[in-house]
């Protein structure tokens, strides 16, 4: 296999985040079945911009000469790690309030790993890698800003008083 430098190995875990993030929009989904209907149509955007967002890196991978099957293999290990975390955090017991705050950290590191790929990529002056972060960080500074949101909308719905 291909070894990869950082900027590579980073576009793998980017990629691998995206992939995670689509698991994370369906669970989360199934957990917000009854919630406001501006909750749920975040969730499928999200996701949409998810399978968006592996796509695009996919296809950047396959420009790297020789290694698309190495970045892929990063990417598949962040996402079973994502999983993992996942379902860590997500248990039987868990409600769409604890689903969007999830979400939050993974956005969270969704936004710090494109943001480290754009400060690599600045010294490696990739316009591929360049292009491709100047589309998905504000998306993912938009999804971070969203989940936030519902996050704080579920928890204005919440009797502060009740047990947990």
């Amino acid at each position: 296999m291909a070894e990869l430098t950082k900027l590579e190995s980073k576009l793998g875990e980017v990629t691998g985040l995206a992939m995670a993030a689509q698991a994370a929009t369906e669970k989360v989904s199934g957990l917000a079945e009854g919630e406001d209907e501006t909750v749920r149509a975040r969730l499928s955007q999200m996701h949409q911009e998810a399978v968006e967002t592996e796509e695009r890196c996919t296809a950047l991978a396959g420009t790297l000469d020789g290694k698309k099957t190495a970045i892929l293999d990063e990417a598949r290990a962040t996402k079973a790690k994502g999983a993992e975390m996942m379902k860590t955090y997500l248990d039987a017991d868990s409600d769409a309030l604890d689903g969007f705050e999830f979400l939050t950290m993974a956005e969270a590191g969704e936004v710090g790993h494109w943001s480290v790929l754009k400060a690599l990529n600045e010294s490696a002056g990739d316009p591929g890698i360049a292009t491709l972060v100047e589309w998905a960080l504000p998306i993912q500074q938009r999804h971070l800003a969203g989940v936030v949101e519902g996050s704080v909308k579920l928890a204005a719905n919440e009797d502060p008083g009740e047990p947990a």
